[in-house]
């Protein structure tokens, strides 16, 4: 049978934390101690060969150095002797004790009596060589001999320092490939104390090497005579032990020593260097066999203290696990419970006890009926039970109540599953509790939060509806829908499509083809609507709707699209009619100004008509008397046609301006607008004496307007200007309206500004803030639309206007109002209002 441990089974406490370090300190310490042992044994064996090793290679470089003193002695007495020799000589010949044969003579006797002799030559204070004997065995050319006389060389610089020193000098010419290395001796021949020559001693340096230093020292070393520069004249020397230096690297360098050859100095150097290097100490049996013996100790002692590191830390995750496990039962917020075979409990977890109240002991051992059974569900849990012992449990669960110690219920979801030991043979049921009485509050919520949503949805006065993207299936739809659309995604689909919003039905072809939302996030997709509204008008309903539609992610984590469609069908007529009358408003704005132009118009027209009836007045005068000719009357007939013509012009412009018809965009030039503009408005500047002075830039691009408009609001701007200025009563040079025309760039946009200008009184600043208000006028007979109109045809040419004072110092001076007219047909970023602003 499964048993759950006791409380008396649980593991003790844990020990304090010094205590548990002393241990593991000690634990350490067992494991590494034989190990440390075993690498201080190596380490001693170490270092008494290190030490054996350095003192063998110190006596060695002591017995080098010793023999090599000696040899150097030795061949530094026997250059002595020569010298000495070579010196008599000298000296007898100086005191002419000597001539040439006797020289001769005694030469041959030294040369034949030392070997290690390969020439004495006599040489004059000239240079000349007076007489000279060679050994037999001497083959070399004389390099520095030219007929008897020394030539540039070594040879000659010796000849020179011993002439200016008085005293023997040792040279050593530079030898070629195919001559053995040579060492001169001069020595100089004095006469009276004055130079008379020298003798010019030749040694040969390897036999110098050969008689001078002694035969046990050759057989012992390799002895060898070097140059000044360190390289190698004669004898034998060892080269460097790359190969055995990579694993022994004590023995890399070569026992030696060198000292340089008395009387000669630096310029030759006695080298030896010892055959043996070592003792082969390290060959020995038995150091070989006590280091391998400490190895393989070292590698036991190592690999028993990996199996122990291994199995202690198996010990410890079998311990982290086992209590990991157990806390992990105790902390969970799920009740445990566990039945033997007859329906015994055998184990509750902590969490199962706090749910119901009831302790571990109270409730182990306990069969039906259970403490935690409220008394008027006995029946149905009787029976539950025999279902989950019989293994007839519903795998998803059941729910009951379960009664706590203090008699209040909660509810409760089981979940019954057999319990299995390691031998897999099963010995129980479990069964996993969960408190779901706060799920089962937050179900009723929400499903009277969705009754309201859904109350709240079918008395809107819009249609909602929601689709998702790739299928016909219609989410949801309320009951305006419904009563305009039916209960399919037809109307859903028709007011997309209508709305120009992306179409939510894809086929199925098209969506194994390609994904048109691949790649995006459905969070932003959803947060953002693509379209903000649309304006539609459905024809089976007779109404026009307004339809926003965004794209939302659905319950289910499909990306769905909503449609919102509102009726505005009474707001499209209202917006119909105030546009009608807005029409009317301009057209009267237009017979007004042409009305209050009246009397300049007829004077306008007065001039023409007036100079027609007198150029026809003339003619006929003229044609009656018989005093005038073909050519004057031609000109006075094309005279009078100009002023016709002229008049109708007249007339025709004004009919032009003031016809009433439907706003007509086109494409107009900015030129031609503005000389019509400038034509009618001087009647009135005329009339009121002011003058017009217009600029207007050069090859201004075409705009997409109603010229009638344009021209419109400027000949209002430019007709309240000269008011302004009539009103001031400026005097005649600053009776001037200014209109300027020029193409800007406004925040990155291009634009043509018009800008109309006066030297009037300016205007206040109350009625800045309200100037172009509807029916608000500064004048006594003003109606108030005049302002109010020349912004509403701007704005809606996409356009904005303002109004400003301008300023010397602290007096106003004039006014400006400037409109600007976007380039292009279409702009939709622009400013949201026009506005009135007070410039200085």
């Amino acid at each position: 049978m499964f048993t759950m441990p006791s409380v008396d089974n649980l593991p003790a406490a844990p020990a304090p934390w010094w205590r548990r370090a002393r241990q593991s300190l000690t634990q350490r310490l067992a494991n590494l101690a034989p190990l440390a042992a075993v690498l201080l044994f190596l380490a001693a064996i170490a270092a008494a060969f290190w030490y054996l090793r350095v003192e063998e290679v110190r006596r060695e470089q002591e017995a080098v150095k010793r023999d090599v003193e000696y040899a150097q002695q030795r061949l530094r007495l026997r250059l002595i002797e020569r010298q000495e020799q070579m010196m008599r000589l000298a000296r007898d010949i100086s005191n002419r004790d000597v001539d040439a044969e006797q020289f001769a003579s005694r030469a041959e006797a030294l040369v034949a009596q030392n070997p290690e002799l390969l020439a004495i030559h006599w040489i004059d204070e000239h240079r000349r060589v007076l007489r000279g004997e060679s050994s037999p065995s001497l083959m070399m050319p004389r390099d520095w001999l030219s007929q008897g006389v020394l030539t540039p060389s070594d040879t000659l610089t010796g000849y020179d320092l011993a002439r200016d020193l008085m005293q023997p000098v040792y040279a050593q010419p530079i030898a070629s490939k195919d001559t053995d290395p040579v060492l001169q001796l001069h020595v100089p021949l004095t006469a009276k104390g004055q130079y008379a020559g020298e003798l010019l001693v030749e040694y040969s340096v390897d036999g110098l090497l050969r008689y001078g230093v002694p035969a046990e020292i050759l057989a012992k070393y390799a002895v060898a005579l070097l140059d000044g520069k360190s390289q190698l004249l004669t004898g034998q020397s060892i080269p460097e032990r790359e190969n055995l230096s990579d694993m022994l690297p004590w023995t890399s360098k070569v026992n030696e020593f060198e000292s340089p050859v008395s009387p000669v100095g630096n310029g030759l150097v006695l080298r030896a260097q010892a055959w043996r290097t070592s003792q082969n100490v390290v060959g020995g049996t038995l150091f070989w066999l006590v280091a391998v013996l400490a190895a393989m100790t070292a590698w036991m002692l190592i690999a028993n203290w990996r199996q122990s590191q291994r199995r202690q830390e198996a010990q410890q995750a079998l311990q982290a696990e086992t209590t990991f496990r157990r806390a992990m039962e105790n902390s969970m917020l799920t009740g445990m419970r566990a039945l033997d075979l007859d329906g015994r409990i055998i184990y509750v977890n902590p969490a199962f006890c706090q749910m119901t109240g009831w302790t571990e002991e109270e409730l182990l051992g306990q069969s039906e009926p259970f403490p935690y059974w409220p008394d008027e569900d006995h029946e149905v849990l009787v029976t539950r039970l025999t279902e989950e012992l019989a293994g007839a449990s519903d795998p998803s669960g059941f729910q009951m109540r379960v009664k706590r110690k203090d008699g209040s219920v909660f509810d409760a979801r089981l979940y019954v599953s057999p319990l299995i030991d390691a031998s897999n043979r099963q010995t129980g049921w479990m069964a996993s509790m969960t408190d779901i009485t706060e799920p089962n509050r937050v179900r009723r919520q929400l499903s009277a939060s969705y009754e309201r949503f859904t109350t709240v949805l079918e008395a809107l006065d819009a249609s909602v509806s929601v689709a998702p993207l790739g299928s016909e299936e219609l989410l949801f739809a309320n009951k305006l829908y419904r009563q305009w659309f039916g209960g399919t995604t037809a109307g859903h689909m028709q007011l997309v499509v209508r709305a120009g919003t992306p179409e939510t039905h894809v086929s199925d072809e098209s969506l194994d083809a390609v994904d048109s939302f691949a790649g995006l996030p459905l969070e932003s997709l959803a947060a953002t609507p693509l379209a903000e509204h649309a304006e539609v008008y459905v024809e089976r309903l007779d109404k026009w709707l307004e339809v926003r539609s965004r794209y939302l992610n659905w319950v289910d984590g499909r990306l769905a699209q909503m449609v919102i469609a509102t009726d505005i069908t009474a707001r499209r007529q209202a917006e119909e009619l105030a546009a009608a009358q807005a029409e009317r408003a301009q057209t009267a704005s237009r017979l007004i100004t042409m009305g209050e132009m009246a009397s300049s118009v007829a004077h306008e027209l007065n001039q023409p008509l007036t100079a027609i009836s007198n150029y026809c007045t003339g003619m006929i005068s003229r044609i009656k008397g018989g005093a005038i000719t073909q050519e004057d009357l031609l000109g006075a007939l094309d005279k009078t046609a100009r002023q016709a013509q002229r008049a109708g012009q007249v007339i025709q412009h004004i009919r032009s301006f003031v016809k009433r018809s439907e706003p007509k965009r086109e494409w107009a030039e900015v030129g031609a607008m503005m000389d019509e503009v400038i034509e009618l408005a001087e009647i009135e500047l005329r009339r009121r004496q002011v003058r017009l002075v217009h600029r207007i830039a050069p090859r201004l691009p075409a705009l997409f307007v109603d010229p009638i408009l344009i021209e419109q609001a400027l000949i209002n701007l430019i007709k309240n200007g000269a008011e302004s200025v009539d009103v001031a009563q400026r005097p005649p040079p600053q009776r001037t309206v200014e209109l300027t025309v020029e193409q800007r760039d406004i925040d990155g946009m291009p634009v043509v500004e018009f800008s109309v200008t006066d030297q009037g009184q300016g205007l206040a600043q109350e009625v800045l803030a309200r100037l172009f208000e509807a029916f608000f006028s500064t004048k006594n007979e003003g109606l108030g639309i005049g302002l109010n109109l020349c912004r509403s045809i701007v704005e809606s040419h996409q356009g904005r206007i303002q109004a400003e004072n301008l300023y010397n110092s602290d007096d106003v001076v004039g006014c400006r109002f400037t409109f600007w007219i976007p380039v292009g047909p279409a702009h939709d970023s622009f400013p949201e209002k026009s506005e009135a602003k007070v410039v200085a």
